[in-house]
């Protein structure tokens, strides 16, 4: 009770005083030990201050403005010098700091392994293009060395495959030829005496007197080569199976095609026969048959070459089968290439992704710098705490306006005006250093 009667007695002879003694017993109030808390003398300072500028300048708010400008000036050096809560404001700005420093070091690590995976994946490309390469060479190689390959071809398969197929071409046609000519001898033709035997056995318009004659005799002379092309064909498939079964089923084709021969050549010298009888000569028959020389030459001009276009072909289905290998191999090598590459194409894709994140990750390490070189920058200066200037500021705005209030003699409108004048002015600073700012978290940093 005494403390707070000496200072209420303190005040009231304070406002008593002259000025320059307010000014001086001010100080002397404030280093009183029983004083108020530093931040009520704070403010009663700043009031006082008010107070004693507008005295000096008689409330105008041109001057004001001026003040105000050195009030801000004298705040930001208060706050300067106010280390224990500087270091305090500037608490979250460090902590920041610092987890954005954690930040750049994750970044780098994870920058780290992008770039090393992308370093694998353009090693693992090289190694698939090569083994690209690799398989390129052995596609063309396999051809010339495909025991190289383990591939069980013969080498040169290729060349003799189309050697044979030349040879069988001339050798088709040829059977075409004589088996539509002599079957049409055999079963339709009537022989002319005129004709030489050559003629007689070989028409060369066999084809087209058939067709002549009827659909049925065209279609028979026509079909009848393919019956022994079949032939050939059955003997080449069961050759392949190599068994007692298959040898008789290919001796039996053999027997049925030279049978087939036989009467072919049976029936067009018994026609030659018939046409050269005589009345002593006697009935033709195949003891007849067998002891003409043309019987025998028609069988072996069919048979012979009948056997050889079988043992060409077979060589060729033989070789087309050593080819088939080696295309086989070269087949799924090529596919094998194809995969290959589309392995490099999810490579390609999965190198633009890390390429994309190493971009962005770069992109947050420099933001992460910049912010920390901001946070740094307003470590380095002076924080002024705008929302605890407005507190000051009005303080003092309330200093000044007690004096138009009470001590200008001027009249109550004239007052009033100077007030309203005074009151933009100072709303007018509040705004110019950011102190109407809505957030509470405002800060303004000033680097002295």
């Amino acid at each position: 009770m005494n403390t707070m009667t000496s200072n209420l007695k303190n005040l009231f002879r304070l406002k008593s005083m002259p000025e320059e003694e307010q000014k001086d017993e001010t100080v002397k109030f404030n280093l009183e030990p029983n004083s108020e808390s530093s931040e009520e003398s704070r403010k009663r300072t700043y009031h006082e201050s008010g107070y004693r500028d507008s005295s000096r300048n008689n409330g105008n708010h041109t001057a004001l403005s001026i003040c105000l400008d050195a009030i801000y000036s004298k705040f930001q050096n208060e706050e300067k010098e106010l280390v224990e809560k500087q270091n305090k404001l500037k608490e979250p700005y460090l902590n920041e700091q610092k987890n954005k420093e954690t930040e750049i070091k994750g970044l780098s690590v994870s920058l780290d392994n992008k770039e090393d995976q992308l370093k694998n994946l353009e090693t693992d490309i090289d190694n698939v293009q090569r083994k690209i390469e690799e398989i390129k060479f052995e596609i063309n190689d396999l051809p010339r060395n495909p025991e190289n390959y383990n591939v069980k071809a013969t080498k040169g398969a290729s060349t003799k495959f189309w050697i044979g197929l030349i040879i069988l071409i001339p050798i088709s046609l040829y059977l075409f030829a004589f088996y539509i000519s002599t079957s049409y001898s055999a079963f339709f033709k009537n022989f002319d005496v005129n004709n030489n035997i050559i003629q007689s056995v070989l028409d060369a318009q066999a084809f087209n007197k058939a067709w002549d004659e009827g659909p049925l005799e065209g279609a028979f002379v026509t079909l009848i080569p393919f019956v022994f092309l079949g032939l050939g064909y059955l003997i080449h498939m069961f050759g392949e199976n190599k068994n007692f079964v298959n040898y008789s089923k290919v001796a039996l084709l053999f027997v049925i095609t030279f049978v087939f021969d036989a009467i072919l050549a049976y029936e067009i010298e018994s026609k030659l026969y018939e046409l050269n009888r005589t009345f002593n000569s006697p009935p033709f028959d195949l003891s007849i048959a067998f002891t003409k020389n043309q019987f025998w030459g028609i069988i072996f001009a069919g048979f012979i070459v009948y056997i050889i276009w079988g043992l060409v072909f077979d060589f060729i289905m033989k070789e087309h089968k050593e080819k088939d290998k080696i295309k086989h191999e070269q087949t799924k090598r090529q596919k094998d290439i194809l995969v290959y590459k589309e392995k490099i194409e999810d490579f390609e894709k999965h190198k633009e992704e890390i390429r994309n994140s190493i971009g962005s990750i770069k992109e947050l390490t420099a933001k992460a710098k910049g912010r920390i070189e901001e946070l740094q920058n307003i470590i380095d200066g002076t924080i002024i705490p705008t929302k605890d200037y407005k507190l000051y500021a009005s303080e003092y705005m309330q200093g000044w306006i007690t004096f138009i209030s009470e001590k200008l003699a001027v009249s109550h409108p004239v007052k009033q005006d100077m007030i309203e004048e005074c009151k933009k002015q100072y709303t007018y600073n509040l705004n110019k250093v950011g102190a109407n700012s809505d957030s509470q978290n405002t800060v303004y940093m000033s680097v002295l």
